[in-house]
C-alpha cells in the first residue's frame, strides 16, 4: 500500500480553539522591514481593519510554517495553486487556471498556470517560479516539508505557464495538499533553496496584502496595488497580538479591535455571544475541522475484547459532554470523518447512540464482566488540556452513576510532551486526543489513524499510523481500502470506499469519535463580510468597515 505516512505530526498540546494562520509575507529584498514593538492604531475612519488575536507567529517563512499563528497570516498574504471557497471543502483554482490533468496511472499531474501575476517585489510569476517554490518547500526541510517530500517525485516547469508534478505513488487527495498554505508561490528573487535557509521575519508572495511592518506584538499589512485578483474591500489590516484571552476579550469589548479571533475561552465566547444577541456586536460561527476522539489500545486488557470497546462507545453521552464540557460550542461527532465532508456517515450514532447504558451492560456481560468482576480501564489525557480533563471526569461520572459497577474508569494525566511521546509506546489503555488536519481531505482523518504497514491480527500494529496514535489497530481489509481510496480519482467511487472504512471502524471500535469544533469570530457592528475558510483561517480581504462621516 501507499507508504505516504502522516503519523502523529498533528498531535499537539495546543489549546482547544486554534486557527490555521498563514502568511506569505512580502518584502522587497533590499529593505526588510525592521521589527518594532509599537502597537498599531485601530485605524478608525481610514478604512483599515484591526484584527485582535492571542496567536503569535513563530515564523513567516512558508516553507517552515506549521503552527496556526503563522499559517493564517501567510494565507492572507499569499496565493496557492488551489484554494477553498468559504464554507466549502471543495478546492478551486487560484494561481492555477484549472484542476490538474491526471495521467491514467495517477502519477502525473499537469497544471495550467495564471498569466499576468507579479510578486510583491515585482518579479514575474510563471511556472519556473512555482517550480522553485515547491522545490524550496521540500528541500529546505521545514516542519511541514513531509507533506510533499513523502509524495512528490519531481516538479518541473514544462512550459512558461505549465507545471508538471510526478508523484511517487498515486494519491487522489494530492490537489488538497497543493492548497496547503505553506505551498504558496514565493519570489525566486527573494528566497534561497537549501536545508534550513529560512527567512522568518520576511515574506514576498503574490497575495492581496504585503507586509509593511512586523513587530513583536503587531503587524501591518498593506494592500498590494498590483494584485492580479479582486482587490481587498478594506484599505489594509492591522493585527494586534494580545498577551492573553482576557486582554483580547477586553480589547474587543472596548472597541480597540474590530474583529476578535483566536483564542478566547469558552466562558468568554458565551459572554460575547450574549452581547451579540443584544445587538452590541456580531457573532460569526463556522463549522471547524478539528476533531476529538477517544483512542482505545487493543493490546491492553480489557480493551483487547471488542465487546468492551463497543460498550464504552455505547456509554458515551456526547450531548452531555457538549453541554457540560464545551458549553455547547461544538457538535457531537459520530464518524471518524467530520461532517464537513460529504462522505461522513454517522454510523456510531446508528450503531450505539448516546448514553445507551443497557446496550453497554449487555456487551460487558457478553465479555464476561459483572459487578463482581468489573472491567477496569484507565483514560489518559495531557495535563495542559482543560477540555479533555473535564471530558474525562464526565465520562467517569457516567460510568459510576449508570453502569452498576460493571465498568470502572480511572482518570490519569501526564505532562503534554510525555503524553505525545509515550502514546505510540502502548503505555495508555485509553486516551483522549484532538486532531488538527494537515490538509482538508477525508484521507487525513482515516489514514493517520487506521493504516498499518507492518502488523498482524495477533500482535496488532507494529509500524504505521495506528501505532503512532496509540490504538495499535491492525486490519488487512482496512489497509486495502485505504490504498484504494488513495488511488481512486472518481469521487462517487471514492465515497463508497470511505463508507466501507467507516462501517468497519464502527464495528471494530479502535477509536470513538466525540466532538467536532465550532469556530467563533466576533466583529463590531459596521464591520461586514467577516468569513472563515474551511481551514479555520480568517479571510482578511473580504472584511469591510463602514466609515462614519
Amino acid at each position: 500500500m501507499d507508504c505516504f505516512s502522516l503519523t502523529a505530526k498533528r498531535w499537539r498540546g495546543i489549546p482547544q480553539f486554534l486557527s490555521l494562520f498563514c502568511l506569505c509575507l512580502l518584502l522587497v529584498v533590499s529593505c526588510a522591514p525592521s521589527q518594532q514593538t509599537t502597537n498599531l492604531s485601530s485605524g478608525t475612519g481610514d478604512g483599515r481593519i484591526t484584527v485582535g488575536t492571542t496567536l503569535k507567529p513563530r515564523t513567516l517563512d512558508p516553507a517552515d510554517t506549521y503552527e496556526l499563528a503563522s499559517l493564517g497570516l501567510v494565507l492572507n498574504m499569499s496565493d496557492r495553486l488551489y484554494t477553498y471557497e468559504p464554507g466549502s471543502t471543495e478546492i478551486k483554482p487560484q494561481l492555477a487556471t484549472a484542476l490538474p490533468e491526471v495521467s491514467a496511472d495517477g502519477l502525473t499531474y499537469t497544471i495550467p498556470l495564471r498569466q499576468g501575476v507579479v510578486f510583491h517585489d515585482e518579479t514575474p510569476f510563471n511556472a519556473k517560479a512555482m517550480e522553485f517554490s515547491i522545490q524550496r518547500f521540500i528541500e529546505n526541510k521545514g516542519k511541514p516539508s513531509f507533506l510533499l517530500s513523502d509524495t512528490v517525485d519531481s516538479v518541473k516547469a514544462t512550459d512558461e505557464y505549465e507545471l508538471t508534478i510526478q508523484l511517487k505513488t498515486p494519491f487522489a487527495a494530492f490537489p488538497s495538499l497543493l492548497a496547503f498554505t505553506g505551498v504558496c508561490a514565493v519570489s525566486p528573487t527573494a528566497y534561497e533553496i537549501g536545508a534550513g535557509k529560512f527567512q522568518p521575519n520576511t515574506f514576498v508572495g503574490t497575495g492581496p496584502y504585503k507586509l509593511e511592518q512586523y513587530g513583536t506584538d503587531s503587524l501591518r499589512l498593506d494592500v498590494f496595488d498590483k494584485y492580479w485578483g479582486d482587490k481587498p474591500a478594506n484599505q489594509g489590516v492591522n493585527v494586534q497580538i494580545q498577551t492573553s484571552p482576557v486582554n483580547l476579550f477586553n480589547a474587543f469589548r472596548t472597541g480597540t479591535v474590530d474583529v476578535a479571533y483566536l483564542s478566547l475561552q469558552p466562558d468568554q465566547i458565551r459572554s460575547l455571544e450574549s452581547g451579540a444577541k443584544n445587538g452590541d456586536w456580531q457573532a460569526i460561527t463556522a463549522q471547524g475541522s478539528v476533531v476529538s476522539y477517544m483512542v482505545l489500545n487493543r493490546n491492553q486488557q480489557p480493551l483487547d475484547q471488542p465487546e468492551v470497546r463497543a460498550a464504552i462507545a455505547a456509554m458515551i453521552d456526547r450531548q452531555l459532554i457538549n453541554e457540560r464540557v464545551l458549553l455547547g460550542q461544538a457538535d457531537p461527532l459520530y464518524s471518524m470523518i467530520p461532517n464537513t465532508f460529504k462522505v461522513s456517515q454517522p454510523l456510531f450514532k446508528e450503531k450505539y447512540g448516546d448514553a445507551n447504558f443497557d446496550q453497554a451492560k449487555e456487551l460487558l456481560t457478553q465479555a464476561g464482566f459483572s459487578q463482581e468482576n468489573p472491567a477496569k480501564v484507565q483514560i489518559w489525557y495531557p495535563s495542559s488540556s482543560a477540555s479533555r480533563s473535564l471530558a474525562a471526569q464526565t465520562l467517569k461520572s457516567l460510568a459510576d452513576q449508570e453502569m452498576a459497577g460493571m465498568l470502572q474508569l480511572e482518570i490519569k494525566n501526564v505532562e503534554s510532551a510525555t503524553f505525545f511521546k509515550d502514546i505510540s509506546r502502548g503505555i495508555y489503555p485509553a486516551a483522549l486526543l484532538d486532531w488538527y488536519p494537515d490538509f482538508l481531505d477525508p484521507d487525513n482523518y482515516v489514514q493517520p489513524f487506521l493504516s498499518c504497514e507492518k502488523g498482524s491480527n495477533a500482535q496488532g500494529c507494529e509500524e504505521g499510523g495506528s501505532k503512532s496514535q496509540g490504538s495499535f489497530y491492525y486490519s488487512e481489509a482496512i489497509n486495502k481500502l485505504i490504498a484504494q481510496e488513495r488511488q481512486e480519482q472518481n469521487p462517487e467511487a471514492r465515497q463508497k470506499i470511505f463508507t466501507e472504512i467507516e462501517k468497519q471502524v464502527a464495528n471494530d471500535v479502535p477509536y470513538i469519535p466525540l466532538w467536532q469544533t465550532k469556530d467563533y469570530v466576533f466583529a463590531q457592528n459596521g464591520v461586514n463580510n467577516v468569513q472563515l475558510d474551511p481551514t479555520q483561517n480568517l479571510i482578511y480581504k473580504t472584511i469591510k468597515k463602514t466609515v462614519n462621516s
